[in-house]
């Protein structure tokens, strides 16, 4: 049975001492990879003790350090804890997608609508 972190621990362990990070449901121990981060210590500290899993899909890491992650895994986070979980949003939902699906359309419309003009413009003028 795997071991369940509490709230309380992860709070405990957010220094650079001892460093605890949630991510997708599971705490790691990242104390000993803390100083080969090679985004630098800073960014893994300013998500100690919080759900980190958006920042850390948003970086978007390798597999390379994605394989890291077994050997640091300490165990499942608790569920019914003080602190919720957050689902990761699919990438379709956000705000900032829709808007790049609309302008995208718009990328391809407006030049190619030009592009119509600027030969009818040429061959009938």
């Amino acid at each position: 049975m795997a071991k369940v972190i509490t709230y309380a621990q992860l709070q405990a362990n957010s220094t650079k001492d001892s460093l605890y990070v949630l991510l997708h449901g599971k705490v790691y121990d990242v104390t000993k990879f803390i100083d080969e981060h090679p985004g630098g210590d800073e960014v893994i500290l300013a998500e100690a003790g919080k759900d980190a899993t958006e920042a850390f899909e948003d970086v978007g890491h390798s597999d390379e350090a994605r394989a890291l992650l077994p050997d640091m895994l300490l165990g499942e986070f608790e569920s019914d804890g003080a602190l919720k979980i957050k689902p990761l949003s699919t990438a379709s939902s956000s705000p900032v997608s829709n808007a790049v699906e609309q302008g995208s359309n718009l990328m391809y419309f407006v030049p190619l609508t030009l592009l119509g003009a600027y030969f009818a413009w040429r061959f009938y003028a």
